[in-house]
C-alpha cells in the first residue's frame, strides 16, 4: 500500500485515519469470510423502522450517492466489522471519519471509471476463484452452506458480487496510485520536514536489528531436469498430434498455483512487462496456436501455448513443472550447512566470509549475508514490525550468536536450509536525521502524498455528483462532501 501508519507522534489524527482506511477500504483482499458484502437493494421509499419477526430493525436506505455508486445505511457497519476482523485499531476514530473514508473509496472508484482505468479482468476472476477456494477450504467444501451464509441463490450470484467488489476495490487502488505516482521528495524537503517537527515531539523508533543469513539450496540433478523436459515434450506432442486439451493438462499437472484455476492463463502486454524475461521472450516469439519447446526460468521448466494475439496483448496458457529433489541432494545440502555453521562457531571462518564462500543466495552472499529490509531498503529491521516468521527465528538470538540450521522454502525453491545471526542491535532511540534518513524520507513522502490526495480530492469533489443523506449530513467532514447541501 502507498500509505501506511507510521510511528510518528506529530502526524495528525487525520493522517493516521487516512493511513488506516486507505489500507483497508481500498483493499479488496478477501482473506477471511467476513469481507464479502451482501448485495442489498436500497429501500428509499420506506426509511422508517419496520417490524420483522417481532424485532424492530431499521430499513436499509441510501446513505450517500457518489457518481455512479450508492452507499447503503448498512455499508458502514459492515465495513467497521471487516476492519475489526482485519485487526485495524479504530479507537478514537468516529463514525463520521470512517464514513468519510468510505466516501473516499467510492470517489476513487468512480473517477477511475471516468479516467478509463483498465481493469485486468482475468486477474479479478482469478482473485475471486482463489477467495472462494480459500473460504471453501475452511468450510470443508460446503458450497451450499456458503451460499446460505451469504444469502445467495446460486454460486454464480456469489461470484458476480465478489467480482464487482474486487473490481471496485481494484479501481480505487489504481486511482490512488495514479494520483500519487509522480509525488517525490527532495533531500531538502526531507530536511525541512524533519526540522519542522518540534524537538520534544520527534518520533521514537523501536529496537532495530541487523540480520545476516547463509542459505544452502539442494542441487537438482541433471537426470531430474531431463525428466521434466521429457514430460513437457510429451504434453506438447499429445496436444499437437492427438488433439488433447492443453487446458486439461494444466489442471492436472501444472505447479503454478497462481494460474491453475484459470487453466494456466495469463495476458501479456508488450508495453507493460509482466512475468520473468525468459517467459516473455518465448511468449512473444510464438504464433497463434503454437506451443513452445520446454524452457527454463528461475521457477522451473515451462511450455507455453499462445492462444490469441490482440494487438499488443498476448493471451497465453502455460504449464510449469519443477524437477524433483532427491533425498541424497537434500541430505548433502543439510550436511554442507552443518559444516559451515561448525566453522563459524569454532572461529575458523567469520559469518561474512562463510556467506561469501558458501551461500547460494545471490541477493545476500556478496554483502556477507546481510539482509535488506524490503520496506525501508536499508539493513535495519524494527523488532515490532518484523515478519512473524522471521521474528520467531531470531527472537532468542543474542548478538553474534548463530541460529540452529533452519529448513525453509520460497516460491522458487521448495527446499533450502539457512542459518541466521544478529550482526548489530540498535535500541529504542529518538529519530536522528543522519541515522534514520530513509525512515524520515518515507514519512516526508507520505506527508506529501496526503497533500496531493487532498488537493485531488478537493478538485474532484467539486466536479462529481455527491448526495449525503440522513444522520451523515450532520457530520463535520474534513473534506467538503456536503458541498453546502
Amino acid at each position: 500500500m502507498i500509505l501506511q501508519k507510521m510511528p510518528l507522534k506529530t502526524i495528525s489524527s487525520k493522517f493516521i485515519i487516512k493511513a488506516i482506511l486507505l489500507c483497508c477500504f481500498v483493499s479488496f483482499n478477501f482473506s477471511n469470510a467476513q469481507e464479502i458484502i451482501d448485495d442489498e437493494k436500497p429501500q428509499v421509499e420506506k426509511p422508517k423502522d419496520t417490524v420483522v419477526n417481532k424485532k424492530r430493525i431499521k430499513a436499509d436506505g441510501v446513505a450517500a450517492v457518489i457518481g455512479d455508486f450508492i452507499i447503503l445505511e448498512s455499508d458502514l457497519d459492515r465495513e467497521i466489522a471487516q476492519l475489526k476482523a482485519q485487526g485495524a485499531d479504530l479507537q478514537g476514530i468516529t463514525r463520521c471519519e470512517l464514513f468519510g473514508s468510505l466516501l473516499e473509496g467510492k470517489l476513487y472508484a468512480h473517477q477511475a471509471i471516468q479516467d478509463s482505468v483498465i481493469v485486468n479482468e482475468l486477474y479479478i476472476q482469478s482473485l475471486v476463484e482463489q477467495q472462494i477456494q480459500g473460504i471453501l477450504s475452511q468450510t470443508k467444501g460446503d458450497m451450499v452452506g456458503l451460499l446460505k451464509f451469504y444469502k445467495k441463490d446460486s454460486e454464480e450470484a456469489l461470484r458476480e458480487e465478489m467480482y464487482e467488489i474486487n473490481k471496485n476495490g481494484y479501481l480505487a487502488q489504481e486511482m490512488q496510485k495514479k494520483v500519487t505516482a509522480d509525488v517525490e521528495v527532495t533531500p531538502e524537503e526531507v530536511r525541512q520536514f524533519f526540522n519542522d517537527i518540534p524537538k520534544d515531539e520527534r518520533p521514537t523508533f523501536g529496537t532495530e536489528l541487523k540480520l545476516a543469513q547463509i542459505v544452502v539450496i539442494p542441487e537438482v540433478t541433471k537426470e531430474a531436469k531431463q525428466a521434466v523436459i521429457d514430460k513437457l515434450k510429451g504434453f506438447k506432442k499429445d496436444v499437437e498430434e492427438n488433439g488433447s486439451s492443453f487446458t486439461t493438462k494444466v489442471l492436472f499437472y501444472t505447479e503454478d498455483s497462481g494460474s491453475k484455476s484459470t487453466g494456466g492463463k495469463y495476458t501479456l502486454n508488450r508495453k507493460r512487462p509482466r512475468m520473468v524475461k525468459e517467459f516473455r521472450d518465448v511468449a512473444f516469439s510464438l504464433q497463434e496456436g503454437e506451443i513452445s519447446e520446454p524452457f527454463e526460468s528461475e521457477f522451473g521448466y515451462h511450455i507455453i501455448f499462445l492462444e490469441k494475439i490482440r494487438g499488443q496483448e498476448y493471451d497465453v496458457r502455460h504449464i510449469l513443472l519443477r524437477p524433483e529433489l532427491t533425498s541424497d541432494a537434500i541430505q548433502k545440502a543439510k550436511d554442507e550447512i552443518d559444516k559451515v555453521r561448525a566453522k563459524i562457531v569454532d572461529g575458523t571462518l567469520t559469518f561474512a566470509e562463510s556467506a561469501r564462500e558458501f551461500s547460494d543466495e545471490k541477493e545476500t552472499k556478496f554483502e556477507g549475508g546481510q539482509l535488506t529490509n524490503p520496506t525501508t531498503q536499508d539493513f535495519n529491521f524494527e523488532l515490532t514490525r518484523m515478519e512473524p516468521e522471521l521474528y520467531s527465528q531470531i527472537q532468542d538470538l543474542k548478538d553474534g550468536e548463530i541460529s540452529a540450521v533452519l529448513p525453509d522454502e520460497d516460491r522458487v525453491n521448495r527446499k533450502k536450509f539457512k542459518i541466521l545471526t544478529v550482526t548489530d542491535r540498535i535500541d529504542d532511540h529518538e529519530a536522528d536525521f543522519a541515522r534514520d534518513y530513509l525512515k524520515i524520507k518515507e514519512l516526508a513522502l507520505q506527508d506529501k502524498q496526503i497533500k496531493a490526495i487532498e488537493k485531488w480530492q478537493k478538485e474532484t469533489i467539486k466536479e462529481t455528483f455527491i448526495k449525503i443523506n440522513g444522520e451523515y449530513r450532520d457530520c463535520d467532514f474534513q473534506s467538503n462532501w456536503l458541498k453546502n447541501q
